[in-house]
């Protein structure tokens, strides 16, 4: 890493989302022809049938989510008066970084934290903890702006919400699938299924679709955590490359690293968003990339 600009770093993680996101879409594809070919047994009709749905609970969901999460958050919008600092930062950053204005949040935590949402730039919002506020000085609350912000540029929050629903979508249907064969239903382990003659090559496809079912969503949520921790490390290096100020940054982090991120009303679906893992997890589990190792990253960029 030693050496490495920030182009090289921003390079390289694009490379690796790309891939992770292609792994996300296409274990969805694998499940729902799976749990078609299983549960539904009408062919490639099923198949059409259930990606359709699927397709349209993507859609749904995905455009509420924003909002949802802000709900969730216990956000407030930020009023001038009352944040005249932060709305400038983030005003200024915003105009660096070529996209609208997104709308400002507050979330009243003592943690020192914040986090990104929405689909566009045009509709998109930034959060930030008092606690944050309380703790940065100007530059660190700018690395910390600046992150979130080409989060927004760089379309992260579109494609974090479009990983995490569709990551839902295997899970729910995955539960389905194991509540039904529990019950001894078409295909299960109950033995239903037997309605119709089944030669060794599909009785062998029906294992695969079964283990599909079953280990889809423990693959697509560990995707899910590589992806998250990928555009981190990009946020980051974008960050640094809108502010072209890395201690600002770094100093952000070690604040955070030795006062806590962990926010009281953050959860496992919205902990992804935010700039540090709002949660208590081991790495390989974990939203965000070490911080030990984000700081040593930052402190190695240069132009």
């Amino acid at each position: 890493m030693a050496g490495n600009s920030f182009y090289d770093q921003i390079a390289a993680n694009k490379r690796n989302s790309y891939f992770l996101i292609f792994v996300v879409f296409a274990l969805v594809f694998a499940v729902v022809y799976a749990f078609s070919f299983i549960f539904i047994d009408a062919g490639d009709f099923g198949f059409i049938v259930g990606a359709a749905l699927a397709a349209i609970y993507i859609t749904i969901t995905y455009f509420f989510a924003d909002s949802i999460v802000l709900s969730m958050s216990g956000a407030r919008e930020a009023q001038k008066h009352e944040f005249p600092y932060l709305v400038n930062v983030v005003e200024g950053l915003s105009l660096a970084a070529g996209i609208p204005t997104p709308k400002i949040y507050v979330i009243d935590d003592a943690g020192l934290n914040a986090f990104a949402t929405g689909t566009t730039p045009q509709k998109a919002s930034v959060a930030f903890t008092t606690g944050l506020l309380k703790a940065m000085n100007r530059q660190e609350l700018e690395g910390v702006a600046a992150h979130e912000i080409s989060h927004i540029k760089n379309l992260d929050c579109r494609m974090g919400t479009l990983v995490v629903v569709m990551v839902g979508l295997i899970a729910i249907l995955s539960d389905i699938g194991v509540r039904s064969m529990f019950w001894g239903r078409r295909g299960g382990f109950g033995g239903g299924g037997s309605d119709r003659g089944r030669g060794n090559g599909e009785a062998i496809f029906m294992i695969i679709g079964i283990l599909i079912v079953i280990l889809a969503p423990i693959v697509a949520q560990l995707v899910r955590l590589a992806l998250s921790r990928q555009r981190e490390y990009l946020a980051d290096a974008s960050g640094v490359q809108l502010t072209r100020y890395p201690p600002g940054l770094a100093s952000a982090l070690e604040k955070i690293k030795s006062s806590g991120s962990v926010v009281q009303r953050a959860s496992e679906t919205t902990a992804s968003l935010y700039f540090a893992n709002p949660l208590s997890m081991g790495s390989l589990l974990s939203t965000h990339p070490p911080i030990d190792d984000r700081i040593k990253r930052i402190k190695e960029m240069k132009g």
